[in-house]
């Protein structure tokens, strides 16, 4: 049973820094294409970040420059770091263990999940930026 679990979202100023942390479970990690997406009211899901197993990583045009995702497959870990954070950002951040892509992220633009395989997510963690 694969269990992710997602930490870190909080309440942040316009400009500001947070950093999102993800433990999973259930699976062999260093298999799997791991990533972020994230869920604004109102709005589509939207996909914010890819890593491959090797650390190659992806990122939406919209967090370039600004966040960055990183992974520690012995601990079966992951985390994002976003920086210079705007109200563009908040949102629901779901961590994702790519099961459908294998080990590379299949898409140089990163992609939500398939809810077909709704196991491979986490609840997700809050973000809200006030500007």
């Amino acid at each position: 049973q694969v269990q992710v679990t997602e930490s870190g979202g909080d309440f942040v100023q316009a400009g500001g820094s947070l950093t999102l942390s993800c433990t999973v479970s259930g699976l062999t990690f260093n298999n799997y294409a791991m990533g972020w997406f994230r869920q604004a009211p109102g709005k589509e899901r939207e996909g914010v970040a890819c890593i491959s197993w090797n650390s190659a990583s992806f990122y939406a045009d919209s967090v370039k420059g600004r966040f960055s995702i990183s992974r520690d497959n012995s601990q079966s870990t992951l985390n994002l770091q976003m920086n210079n954070l705007n109200s563009e950002d908040t949102g629901i951040y779901f961590c994702v263990a790519y099961v459908e892509q294998g080990r590379y992220c299949s898409n140089s633009v990163p992609t939500p999940p398939s809810r077909k395989v709704r196991e491979t997510w986490g609840e997700g963690t809050q973000v809200v930026v006030s500007s």
